[in-house]
């Protein structure tokens, strides 16, 4: 029986000690909480599994989807090779203080210390307050020796990369590079499925009961890449109503959406779901006499055997559409 609906799900709502107030007031999600730093909004991390919001298959979960539609949900090649595990993490992030500077181990060594996926990653900025910022990398090449003596001395940003960013920044994260998003900052981030992180400086932060977080010096060292690039920021050219490629890399593909009318869109020649965040506006959805709408800070799937959709908005809106080659 293939798969007949398109899929939003529950948002999984994180609290972090540097997370604020925008998820609520800006992307309109439902927390009585105080400080929400993440909404994971398509997850099959271990213990945060996603589950369905919508439609017929209402309260089914993640895993159970892809055990029973397999093929039809996620794509054949995909199906065969990461079999009944969803290989995306999606989630919006807003810091109101700094996220601690951090980075992700490469495939190979996050299986063998954690049984895990690697975490290469990217963010596209929806809102920055003035001055707000982001650490990607490094201004130049550095030593470990160096690396450790700077850290040592809680200098570590002297040698580091400090971007400021406005609203539609793109930046690409691979594993093993140093970064942190900076207070003020509001993004969608499109990630592999993992949760592994190696926290290297955490600005002397504490707890709320006066303990720290744990720091990960030792994991880290051969993991970081002390290389500097020349820019970290993603250029990337934008067309009305036509989706144009941001980034690309073995574990994803993000092109950027803006529509502004109706348009047709065609994903015969994809073998893989399709996932739309809706950055800016709002839009909808139309296909096999269904409809969906799509607002700011929501996210739906297209399942893979649903080829053919309409995209109608009548306002300057903006999707990131988002797949596997």
């Amino acid at each position: 029986m293939p798969i007949h609906q398109l899929l939003k799900f529950e948002p999984i709502l994180k609290d972090k000690i540097w997370g604020g107030q925008k998820l609520m007031k800006n992307l309109n999600k439902v927390s009585k909480r105080k400080d929400i730093g993440e909404s994971w909004e398509i997850s099959d991390v271990k213990g945060d599994t996603s589950i369905v919001a919508n439609g017929a298959l209402k309260g089914k979960d993640l895993k159970e989807l892809i055990s029973e539609f397999k093929y039809d949900l996620v794509g054949e090649t995909i199906y065969k090779h990461f079999g009944e595990k969803f290989p995306l993490l999606i989630k919006f992030i807003d810091a109101k203080e700094a996220l601690s500077i951090q980075l992700h181990p490469h495939n190979d060594l996050a299986k063998k210390r954690h049984n895990s996926f690697g975490k290469t990653e990217m963010w596209y900025v929806m809102q920055a307050d003035e001055k707000a910022n982001l650490i990607v990398g490094f201004k130049k090449d550095v030593t470990s020796e160096e690396y450790l003596g700077h850290l040592e001395n809680k200098t570590l940003t002297d040698i580091l990369n400090i971007d400021e960013v406005k609203k539609g920044d793109v930046y690409f994260i691979p594993n093993g590079r140093v970064h942190a998003i900076g207070a003020g900052v509001l993004i969608a981030e499109i990630q592999q499925t993992s949760d592994i992180t190696y926290r290297i400086y955490d600005w002397d932060r504490p707890n709320p009961d006066g303990t720290f977080r744990d720091l990960h010096t030792e994991e880290a060292i051969d993991v970081i890449d002390y290389k500097a690039q020349k820019s970290y920021k993603t250029d990337y050219k934008k067309e009305q109503n036509s989706a144009s490629e941001i980034v690309s890399c073995p574990y994803f593909t993000t092109n950027v959406l803006p529509v502004n009318r109706t348009i047709s869109v065609n994903h015969s020649k994809k073998d893989s779901f399709v996932i739309y965040m809706c950055v800016e506006g709002n839009v909808l959805f139309e296909y096999s006499n269904q409809q969906e709408t799509l607002k700011m800070g929501e996210t739906i799937l297209v399942p893979a055997c649903i080829k053919n959709i309409k995209i109608t908005s009548e306002e300057n809106s903006e999707l990131l559409e988002v797949y596997i080659k």
